[in-house]
């Protein structure tokens, strides 16, 4: 993220870029981490609130070197709530559901995010918030609009890459634990013994086209089921914006 600033230069559009991605991620991990432990507090685990973590507060969330990594370049990581199995009922189950809490929010934000987007951009064409630019031959949107997209664009994206870089299936990530509601006992353990290996795994999937394997890509894959999630999405908010000329 830094990087890419000094890199490409500095430029003011590059700063707004910086703050917005800077911006969404703490919503966006504040709300992943807060749904986590209130759907475990719902279901009976009191040690997220009593720990003072079901706040909206993004500071109680925030890992000071997940937070240093995001600004460096642009990939990073929360503080995770604390949740005890030992208090559910099933605590399979109760680990699983408190585990899809936190990507589910990030879907529904991702969703919040799509319409305000789009509400925008019905507002820039309905109020003409454009002009045409005889220099460029383009066209130019108001610049608080044009902010206010660049924004929302970013908090949709982040959030659907949040939610579905998550459901990867690899332990400790939220993926993994609803995976492990499915495996028989001995799987189960077999599985979750490999918490300890989760990021040195994780970052090997993630480069292993750079060791030979040419037709395994992690982030190609993840950019997919992004897109997938995206076209749903609008798919189930098109014939609203449609009535509206959308």
């Amino acid at each position: 993220m830094i990087f890419n600033l000094l890199n490409d230069g500095f430029s003011v559009q590059s700063l707004m870029y910086v703050i917005y991605f800077v911006t969404v991620f703490l919503i966006t991990i504040t709300i992943h981490e807060c749904a986590h432990g209130y759907v475990a507090y719902k279901m009976g685990d009191p040690t997220a609130a009593a720990m003072g973590r079901l706040t909206l507060n993004p500071v109680k969330h925030m890992d000071i070197v997940g937070t240093i990594v995001i600004l460096v370049i642009g990939f990073g990581w929360a503080k995770p709530v604390p949740i005890n199995p030992r208090n559910f009922r099933n605590p399979k189950a109760g680990m699983a559901i408190s585990a899809a809490a936190g990507p589910i929010s990030n879907i529904l934000m991702a969703m919040l995010g799509v319409i305000i987007y789009r509400i925008i951009w019905l507002m820039i064409i309905k109020a003409e918030l454009y002009e045409f630019d005889m220099v460029s031959g383009s066209f130019t949107i108001n610049s608080i609009a044009n902010s206010a997209q660049e924004f929302f664009g970013t908090f949709y994206t982040l959030n659907l890459w949040f939610a579905v870089f998550n459901l990867i299936p690899i332990p400790p990530l939220d993926g993994s634990r609803i995976v492990s509601y499915f495996l028989p006992p001995r799987l189960y353990h077999q599985y979750n013994y490999l918490e300890r290996y989760g990021f040195i795994i994780l970052i090997l999937m993630l480069n292993m086209d750079r060791f030979g394997f040419r037709g395994f890509n992690l982030i190609s894959g993840l950019q997919t089921v992004a897109g997938w999630i995206l076209s749903l999405i609008n798919f189930i908010i098109d014939p609203v914006f449609k009535i509206f000329g959308g």
